[in-house]
């Protein structure tokens, strides 16, 4: 770990194009790369950590994200880490000068982007590092080509070995490259005991998740939810939340307590900007009427999912009325109607057989990843060591 304390606080200095003595060089993917000279030391290697839920990953990364002194350091979830990549890309786009329509020159914002986060950093964190769409799988490889270049040392955790990103994806031929370098900057490192760690006995914080059957559950979360409400120095109103030019509503807030429902969540077309945005206003989220997670709902199962991941991450405090128990919460169960919306779509995308199989089968080992991850950490939530480290991390 101490090898990591004194990474570089500087950039390699711009030098002109013109310079015949420069030390940069364009790389054969069209990156500036600084040449070897023994004139400075190359950064350490960067780590990627990957293992199954609940195996320590995020609590070994955050211990060494603590002991690291170097002040350009930056921890994010990696749905997080992504939304603000999109979003840098977006507004320099947004600011190119206009092009006639004859000029068939491109310009390529990702390399600027990626110049854009070595400026401001030479650690970077991900948590759960995972590629689920074609959009990012496309462009990961030459942000981190620049991202490297300019010295920026990568610590991520996953669920999946390297090898294994984005498996199964569409094209994912434009993205195999990328896992060779990144096996190339960061040493993989395998963590898995075969134990989730989540699932010990701690000692709990309460009943924070009720199911339908138990008698009056509606009840006793209204107790709780009044236990919470007493210390905001609020009224109960809906609340209007700006993410992204967009209006996002919640019926039922008071102060820093959000009570709210799964088809307010999950039901609605929601994505990370929007969880982002309401773990960043709310320390305490309860959310109600959970259905069991079957195959047919899988795109509220894939929010919630998202949901779950960025409350965990932001330390935000959850209490759950669902269905069924936590670990019954999800049930295969049947999906016709889905599957035949899905090969309508496939078919209007013109997708070969062995395309609409591969997205398929792609699409199932992600939910299966990302359920296991989220029953793990609501598990983990409802613990009084985890509500006490939401207290502090928000106060």
């Amino acid at each position: 770990m101490a090898r990591y304390t004194n990474l570089p606080l500087s950039l390699p200095e711009n030098r002109n194009d013109g310079d015949k003595e420069s030390k940069i060089s364009q790389s054969e993917h069209g990156v500036e790369t600084e040449e070897k000279d023994g004139s400075k030391p190359p950064p350490p290697p960067g780590c990627y950590i990957h293992g199954g839920v609940g195996t320590g990953k995020t609590m070994l990364m955050d211990m060494f994200y603590s002991h690291v002194e170097n002040p350009r350091k930056k921890r994010l979830h990696f749905n997080a880490f992504m939304l603000d990549i999109h979003q840098r890309i977006h507004r320099l786009k947004q600011n190119l000068p206009k092009r006639s329509l004859g000029e068939l020159t491109k310009h390529d914002p990702v390399f600027p982007v990626a110049m854009e986060i070595s400026a401001e950093t030479c650690l970077l964190c991900l948590d759960e590092f995972q590629v689920t769409d074609v959009a990012s799988a496309m462009i990961l490889k030459q942000l981190f080509l620049g991202l490297f270049s300019c010295g920026v040392v990568l610590v991520a955790t996953s669920n999946r070995p390297p090898e294994e990103l984005y498996k199964n994806g569409l094209q994912r031929a434009a993205f195999v490259p990328f896992i060779d370098v990144l096996k190339e900057r960061c040493r993989v490192v395998r963590l898995d005991s075969g134990r989730d760690y989540r699932k010990r006995e701690m000692e709990t914080a309460g009943t924070l998740y009720h199911t339908w059957t138990e008698p009056e559950p509606e009840l006793a979360l209204n107790t709780l939810l009044t236990q919470l409400a007493s210390r905001q120095n609020h009224v109960t109103r809906p609340r209007v939340l700006k993410v992204q030019g967009r209006e996002l509503t919640l019926n039922q807030t008071c102060g820093r307590l959000a009570d709210c429902t799964f088809q307010e969540l999950c039901e609605r077309p929601l994505g990370a900007s929007d969880y982002l945005e309401i773990a960043r206003h709310f320390d305490t989220v309860i959310i109600r009427n959970v259905p069991r997670l079957k195959v047919a709902l899988k795109d509220q199962a894939r929010r919630l999912v998202t949901l779950i991941d960025i409350f965990y991450d932001q330390k935000v405090r959850v209490a759950v009325l669902a269905e069924a128990p936590l670990y019954r919460l999800f049930d295969g169960g049947s999906m016709s109607g889905e599957e035949e919306r899905d090969r309508l779509m496939l078919d209007e995308l013109g997708l070969t057989n062995e395309a609409a199989k591969r997205l398929m089968l792609f699409t199932s080992e992600e939910e299966i990843f990302g359920l296991q991850r989220m029953l793990s950490r609501l598990t983990e939530m409802q613990s009084k060591q985890y509500w006490i480290q939401a207290e502090r991390w928000h106060t």
